[in-house]
């Protein structure tokens, strides 16, 4: 069941991240990752100018998006939410693969005018409205500014990117309304660049002319770390997987200790299945039953016991997945045909190697003391 629920959440989360797109593409401010970690560097943020010129020196570009997060307070008759507000240009759409389960994105002209529009994530609909409401032409309130809601994403469930709890407006909108940061050159600040590839591969030169463009527009010194951060979407569910196998031995060693333990229970069993076996395995050897015979007889039981052990766990593991899963509707518990194979056979190493002692104390046995036994 830890294996199951474990390997499930590193299958979905995995599966949520290349759902996005292998073009996609997430310039990030701050320090950049090396293989030891997050470097020093400059603290110099993206700005809005960056963005603009990565889109007009960069060729390889399909679809490109500053975007400015924050949170908010959402009011819609007399509901009131907090969800993650982002204001974005309509390119982000794009960028991000979002499909619409209603009403539109907002355009360029909705963009460029500062338009009072908004388009709700999926849940945060569900949320404002009720369940299977449709909020398109609806107003809400934004940080005690009135939208209409033009549209509403389809659900992309559980994720590290996950839209379904969040709301996207024009970026000039959100300019207007909220406070706004400016670097010591008067760009506007972002919380990060979102872009997507034409040919959808993240070549090495095309991440060399990001970089430099970059560096060359902070001012960046040669000997100094890069002040950002450019991850793929190939590396974003690298690291992730990295830290999912992590918690998947976590998980594995829990599993392995319970095995130990479950290992010394047969041994004990055996041992008292000895004891009270005595005259039986005296009678065995009177007739002729060699150390070797008594010897695999237990050995053999021991495994059997362990074996059956095995599969009435694999069947209640599979159940308790099955039920997080069903109460759990974000993790879907993933079994796999290795998993039940490598439980099989570890149940039964562990009631061969635990039951060794106890069936080499049954071979050595004597037979006359066998038999006096009562």
């Amino acid at each position: 069941a830890l294996l199951a629920l474990g390997q499930g959440a590193q299958a979905q989360i995995i599966s949520s991240i290349e759902s996005l797109g292998a073009n996609l593409v997430q310039i990030y401010p701050g320090a950049s990752f090396g293989p030891g970690g997050v470097r020093g560097g400059a603290t110099q943020s993206l700005t809005i100018e960056d963005a603009e010129a990565i889109e007009n020196q960069i060729s390889n570009i399909d679809a490109i998006s500053p975007v400015i997060s924050s949170g908010a307070q959402i009011v819609a008759g007399d509901e009131n939410t907090s969800a993650s507000v982002s204001g974005t240009t309509p390119d982000y759409r794009v960028a991000y693969n979002f499909e619409l389960a209603s009403g539109a994105f907002f355009s360029d002209y909705d963009y460029d005018r500062a338009a009072k529009v908004a388009v709700l994530g999926s849940q945060l609909a569900t949320d404002l409205f009720g369940e299977g409401a449709d909020p398109v032409g609806q107003t809400i309130k934004v940080n005690g500014t009135i939208v209409h809601v033009i549209g509403v994403l389809k659900a992309k469930g559980a994720s590290l990117t996950s839209s379904d709890d969040s709301i996207f407006m024009p970026l000039t909108l959100l300019q207007q309304t909220t406070a706004q940061q400016r670097t010591a050159q008067g760009g506007h600040i972002v919380s990060m660049v979102a872009l997507s590839l034409e040919n959808g591969d993240l070549s090495s030169d095309t991440t060399v002319a990001i970089t430099e463009l970059l560096r060359t527009r902070h001012r960046l010194l040669p000997d100094t770390e890069d002040d950002f951060r450019i991850m793929s979407t190939e590396e974003i569910a690298a690291q992730v997987s990295q830290a999912m196998d992590v918690m998947v031995i976590f998980l594995g060693s829990v599993a392995a200790i319970s095995l130990l333990v479950g290992g010394v229970g047969v041994m004990n069993i055996m041992l008292v299945s000895v004891l009270e076996r005595t005259r039986e395995i005296g009678i065995r050897k009177a007739l002729g039953a060699q150390e070797r015979d008594i010897w695999t007889q237990f050995l053999i039981e021991a495994a059997l016991l362990s074996f059956t052990g095995g599969i009435i766990g694999i069947a209640a593991g599979w159940g308790i997945a099955a039920g997080v899963g069903y109460f759990v509707s974000e993790l879907t518990p993933l079994v796999t045909p290795n998993a039940i194979i490598l439980a099989v056979s570890v149940s039964v190493g562990i009631g061969l190697f635990f039951g060794f002692y106890p069936a080499w104390q049954a071979s050595r046995l004597n037979p006359i003391d066998a038999l006096r036994a009562e």
